[in-house]
């Protein structure tokens, strides 16, 4: 009985060390699941002057439409007239970008032209100036487009250095009606080009009454936004917001390869199972053997 238990001993042991060399050599398998990693900044640009304010909620329920569609990206909110406010920071959390475009838009409601505002209980007036503030700190200057959205583009990481090749690709959501009053430290076009200059891409809205949509400061917005490469959109049709994803979705240059994707995984499993129960065995022979 000695020398069966001894001999089963020293199996077990030989058989525990040749399991270790198979887990020295980490056993792995090839997994294909599909791997996706979105990175882009997305800035909301708003312009929120007496002259666009009436049209504003519908911008932002736009907005809120064009979240729902958004997988990953980081999102933020600047608001805009004589001066910007943010609204949000770029966030991934889209519950807090859901919440804050909704209350924007609640803030907002029932704001279709100037009679609207003189209506407006005290409540909801002050709702409007809260949300407003810090966007009206320059006297006798209104809706300054440019500097607007280059206080939008400095949201973004490596502007400021006039370079963001090297991180994140963005895009920049502009919604004005391009009319502006006041002299502006930067036109359109010189915020346009610099935000170019850095590999922004700006998209454009038009923010404003649609018998304005074929007068010359929006013709004018039109042209300098789809001439940089960007694509400029009306409230009118219905299918615009998903043309506007399709066209954010196709400059993701960053978006990890999906369905080629595969990646070895330590895959030890049962070898390790194994490795314990033979040594297991091992020491209770060797126990029982002493004795």
């Amino acid at each position: 009985l000695w020398r069966l238990l001894g001999r089963i001993a020293v199996a077990a042991l030989v058989a525990a060390l040749a399991i270790c060399t198979v887990l020295i050599a980490r056993p792995a398998h090839v997994d294909r699941d599909a791997e996706r990693s979105s990175s882009r900044d997305i800035v909301l640009c708003l312009d929120v002057s007496g002259s666009a304010l009436p049209y504003d909620r519908a911008v932002i329920e736009t907005y809120l439409e064009l979240v729902s569609h958004f997988r990953g990206e980081r999102i933020a909110l600047s608001i805009f007239n004589s001066t910007s406010r943010t609204v949000f920071p770029l966030t991934d959390d889209y519950d807090l970008v859901s919440s804050q475009l909704t209350k924007a838009a609640d803030a907002l409601r029932g704001v279709e032209s100037q009679d609207d505002i003189d209506k407006m209980s005290d409540k909801d007036y002050q709702k409007i100036a809260d949300w407003l503030e810090g966007t009206q700190n320059r006297k006798n200057s209104t809706s300054l487009i440019g500097d607007g959205l280059v206080s939008c583009a400095a949201m973004i990481p490596g502007f400021a250095y006039g370079d963001t090749s090297s991180v994140t690709p963005a895009s920049i959501v502009l919604a004005t009606d391009n009319v502006a009053s006041g002299t502006p430290t930067y036109s359109l076009a010189q915020a346009l080009d610099m935000a170019e200059a850095s590999h922004i891409s700006v998209d454009g809205l038009f923010s404003g009454p649609r018998q304005s949509e074929g007068d010359a400061t929006t013709t004018e917005m039109k042209q300098q936004i789809e001439s940089r490469g960007g694509t400029f959109l009306t409230q009118s049709g219905s299918s615009d917001i998903n043309e506007l994803v399709r066209q954010i979705d196709s400059r993701r240059t960053s978006e990890s390869r999906r369905s080629s994707q595969a990646a070895l995984i330590d895959a030890p499993g049962w070898w390790t199972l194994m490795l314990v129960v033979l040594l297991a065995i091992w020491m209770m022979l060797a126990w029982r053997l002493r004795r």
